[in-house]
């Protein structure tokens, strides 16, 4: 599937597209290609755009004062990111969103987006429901964080993105559960001992 083929069916998910109006969304977005371990977006910047990943993979994540990583959100090949308080608020990012894998994504940004709005109403619902289930996933992560243990984390990441338990670091994912990757080879084997 071609990336914008790839763009038109996640929205199609939830909404039929006329050719015009397809047409339309594909020339809002542009390509950029962002190689492993570059920035889309730094901490301290003004977010401007969304992005879509076509392929690759990229993650938004935080620096705590002793400058450890958190990992907050990964995005593979369909999925879409960025720092939703500062691109709505027009305030610097407190994210730092990078590319795990060399990466391919269309970006939007929030004036194209205005603009996309008003030209194709009904494109409000689709961003309505993946803000709707981008909040609903975070107020999720935030209450497993404080409420069940490493393991079943680990199983929540695996449901959450199975496609990537064998293309991240284990650092990366032990980042996400919020756990050393020392810990989580000891969950890892224990879940293997446990399918014996």
């Amino acid at each position: 599937m071609s990336g914008h083929s790839l763009l038109i069916a996640s929205i199609e998910k939830h909404l039929s597209l006329n050719t015009q109006e397809q047409h339309r969304i594909l020339l809002a977005f542009t390509t950029q290609y962002i190689k492993k371990k570059e920035f889309f977006l730094r901490a301290g910047e003004v977010c401007k755009q969304v992005a879509f990943v076509l392929n690759g993979c990229m993650r938004s994540y935080a620096v705590d004062e002793q400058g450890f990583e958190h990992n907050l959100q990964f995005a593979p090949e369909g999925w879409w990111i960025t720092d939703m308080n500062s691109i709505i608020h027009g305030t610097a990012a407190r994210l730092n969103i990078d590319a795990i894998e060399d990466t391919q994504a269309l970006l939007l940004s929030r004036d194209q987006q205005e603009g996309l709005l008003k030209e194709v109403p009904k494109l409000e619902r689709f961003f309505r429901i993946i803000s709707e289930k981008s909040m609903a996933g975070s107020h999720k992560r935030l209450i497993d964080q404080v409420s069940v243990n490493a393991q079943t984390r680990y199983l929540n990441f695996c449901d959450q993105y199975p496609g990537l338990i064998q293309r991240l670091p284990q650092k990366q994912i032990a980042s996400y559960i919020g756990v050393t990757p020392e810990f989580l080879s000891k969950i890892k084997a224990e879940l293997l001992r446990r399918k014996d």
